[in-house]
Parts: structure tokens; C-alpha cells; sequence
């Protein structure tokens, strides 16, 4: 195999290998195992996600069934139920996905020595000097399918911007190809949202100047794509929608530095609508970052906030955890703390006239768990805690032996 290069070279071969609706796959693979002739989700409608008996929550990975009628990731479980009230709702189980994603990268590492894993259940493989890329990568899929009951895409090009564009072609189960020389006939004609990298707010900006299709970007005028979009961003959508893009695969997938999420207000966020506009977006936020953490086995050891205010500057704010966390409700209520010192303190930037237009929810310094320490004050605490739990249970038992069975019921909350 090759060393680390980024020189574009037409006898660079990458794939792109992606595990199809991996936790959707993965969670009924599980179901199989634990009852046997029980239904495949993969054949039903249904989806991975939200509070099964309330019915909260997001919608994380479907079945095709349901895609037909119209369910999609991310979105509100009842809005999924309202279009598919036969859906079928089952929890998430990282325990599981870890050790499905083991194994499918065990057998990647088996036909490349350069595996890059980039999320638990995709992966890109350095395949140069491979004599026929397309049937090796047939048989690839065709083994993931045959010991793990699963199956993936497979994405073939000379980098991997291209080579993970061809993955996202047509599902289930299949291998595509997205070759330079391909790139007019293939790529051009989709709309400008469909670039990697290009996000909503960018293909927002790029539509509202006539620019739709990725053919569009490509045919513009970089300095115009800079002009509106900035250095960075503009080169980027320029070289993306052009077919270039790196073709360095490292022999092992980097640690996860940080995670973060942000996103821009409908409205400004002023002092009079903090309330109503920013604690929804901080508990949004935050969520979305106690997902990826959990996705990928990360406890963050600081949790960090970030706005734009109206002249386009960016402030931020940061603090250390006793101990680090991947729950939704330590990263909110850190974020929050942090926010309202950051706009509502006698020095912040409310006090100082601005108002904000973007907002991000970071976490950072990231462990795996293994060098936590016990936190006493929450071990007394719990043990304080179950203390009393044994003393009520105790209390309740007595009861309903003297007065029986229906005289004391537990509150909702258990106590």
C-alpha cells in the first residue's frame, strides 16, 4: 500500500464503506438473536429512537419500510408516529452497535492494511494496486453480509471526498463508482445541499444567488464563491463540487480532539427573549452533543459555549468538570450556567448593547471513563439515598401487613 500523500493520482484507489442504517441493522440483528423467529425490523416499519412508552424524543435510524412513508432521522418521534402510526419503536443499544462495529472493522483490516475508521460504522480503505477495485469491493460486501448479517455501501474513487459521495448513491447493499472522469455525468446534476460538507445554511446562502445544482459551484467563479461565502468556506465548495479532495488515509482513526454543535438563531437573542429564544437552543444543543458522545464512547472533561453577536464576533466561554460526563443534563446545565454569565452578567454582552445570532455547545478534554475517580460526595450521597429507599420499603412492608396489600401505593417518582 502507499505511504500518506495528498497528490491527486488516478491510480489512487480509496473506498468509502458504510454501514447501511447501521442502528437500525444492528438493533434488529440483536432482536433476532434474543428471539428467535420474532420479525426483522429491517422488514417492517420501524426505527431506533425516543422514549418508547412516551413517545418522545428523536428518531436516530430507520428501516426502508419506513422511509417509504416518509419517516426520516432526526426528526420528532410523533411527528414520525403521525405519518406511520404502525411504527415500531426500539431503544438504542451502544453495547451492541460497539460490537457489531468491531467486527465489521476487523474485516475491513483484512483487505487493506489502511483502514481509516471515521465513525462506528463507516470507514475509509487505501485500496491502490487493487487489479479490479469494483469485484473486490463485490466480495467485501458480499462477506459483511454473509458473518455479520448485515450490509454496507461501498464507495470507489481516487479521493475521499468522491469515494464517500459514491457510497451515498443508491441503497441498500451496493457499489458505486464516482471516478474523476465521472464527475460531470454524476455529481453535477445534484442539488447544491448534496456536496459533502455543504450544510443547510451554505446551500441556503449558494440558492438565494442562483447557485442549485453542485454542477452550478463548480462552474462559478471561486472568487465569487469567496466573496459570499469567505476564504475558507468558498474554496471549499469550489474544489468539492470540481472532484478534488484528500487523499490521505490514516493507518489509524484519530482521537476525537473535541465535539461541538452550533446553530443560528431565528431570531436575534436579546435580553427580553433570552428566555424563550436561548435556554430551548442551549438544551437542543447540548443534546445533540450527549448523543455524539455517547455514539462514540467519549466523556467529556470541559464543557464550553460559543455566540456570535451582531458584528459578527465570536465570544466564548469554557469550564472544567469534577469529573467528566457524557449526560445531556450535566452538558445543559454547564452550558447554561456559562451563557448566562457570558450575556447576562453585569459585564456580558447584553450589558454591553449586543444581541446574538449563533450558538454552540461544545465538550472537550475527552476520555473514554477509564481514569475517572469516585466522586465521594456522590457516593454518600447514592449510599445515603438507598439508606432511605430500604428505611420507606421497610415502612410500607409493615404497613401492608397490618392493613394490607392496597393501603400504600408508590408515587410516580418512586418514593
Amino acid at each position: 500500500m502507499r505511504a500518506e500523500s495528498e497528490k491527486q493520482d488516478k491510480s489512487i484507489c480509496i473506498f468509502h464503506v458504510d454501514v447501511n442504517s447501521a442502528f437500525l441493522s444492528w438493533s434488529a440483528l440483536k432482536r433476532l438473536k434474543d428471539q428467535p423467529g420474532s420479525v426483522d425490523l429491517r422488514t417492517i416499519p420501524s426505527a431506533v429512537g425516543g422514549d418508547i412508552k412516551t413517545r418522545h424524543g428523536v428518531i436516530t435510524a430507520k428501516s426502508i419500510p419506513a422511509k417509504k412513508y416518509g419517516v426520516k432521522t432526526g426528526e420528532p418521534v410523533v411527528q414520525a408516529l403521525a405519518k406511520c402510526p404502525q411504527l415500531v419503536l426500539v431503544r438504542s443499544d451502544f453495547t451492541t452497535y460497539r460490537s457489531y462495529s468491531h467486527a465489521f472493522i476487523r474485516i475491513l483490516h483484512e483487505y487493506s492494511d489502511l483502514v481509516e475508521q471515521v465513525s462506528i460504522d463507516e470507514a475509509y480503505l487505501d485500496m491502490t494496486g487493487v487489479q479490479n477495485p469494483q469485484e473486490v469491493a463485490d466480495r467485501l460486501r458480499a462477506e459483511i453480509r454473509q458473518k455479520l448479517g448485515f450490509t454496507v455501501n461501498v464507495g470507489i474513487s481516487s479521493n475521499k471526498l468522491l469515494a464517500k459521495t459514491a457510497s451515498d448513491f443508491e441503497k441498500p447493499d451496493k457499489t458505486h463508482t464516482l471516478w474523476q472522469e465521472e464527475v460531470p455525468g454524476k455529481l453535477w446534476s445534484l442539488p447544491i445541499g448534496e456536496l459533502h460538507g455543504c450544510g443547510r445554511a451554505t446551500a441556503r446562502r449558494l440558492g438565494s444567488m442562483g447557485i442549485l445544482t453542485i454542477g452550478d459551484a463548480a462552474h462559478t467563479d471561486p472568487a465569487v464563491l469567496k466573496a459570499a461565502l469567505g476564504n475558507k468556506a468558498g474554496t471549499y465548495i469550489f474544489e468539492s463540487a470540481n472532484g478534488r479532495g484528500s487523499t490521505v488515509i490514516h493507518g489509524q482513526a484519530e482521537d476525537a480532539k473535541s465535539y461541538s454543535n452550533e446553530t443560528t438563531t431565528a431570531v436575534d437573542i436579546t435580553r427580553d427573549n433570552y428566555q424563550k429564544e436561548a435556554l430551548p437552543i442551549i438544551r437542543y444543543l447540548s443534546g445533540k452533543v450527549s448523543k455524539r458522545l455517547k455514539r462514540d464512547g467519549f466523556r467529556a472533561g470541559t464543557i464550553a459555549v460559543s455566540v456570535k453577536t451582531d458584528d459578527f464576533k465570536r465570544h466564548s466561554r469554557q469550564r472544567v468538570l469534577a469529573e467528566s460526563t457524557d449526560e445531556e443534563d450535566t452538558i445543559c446545565r454547564t452550558a447554561g450556567q456559562l451563557i448566562e454569565d457570558l450575556l447576562l452578567s453585569p459585564e456580558g454582552l447584553f450589558a454591553k448593547g449586543h444581541s446574538v445570532r449563533l450558538m454552540g455547545v461544545g465538550a472537550l478534554k475527552l476520555d473514554t471513563g477509564e481514569f475517572r475517580q469516585m466522586n465521594l460526595f456522590d457516593y454518600l450521597k447514592d449510599r445515603k439515598a438507598e439508606q432511605k429507599k430500604a428505611k420507606l420499603d421497610g415502612m410500607m412492608d409493615e404497613i401492608s401487613r397490618r392493613y394490607g396489600e392496597n393501603a400504600l401505593k408508590k408515587g410516580i417518582d418512586g418514593t
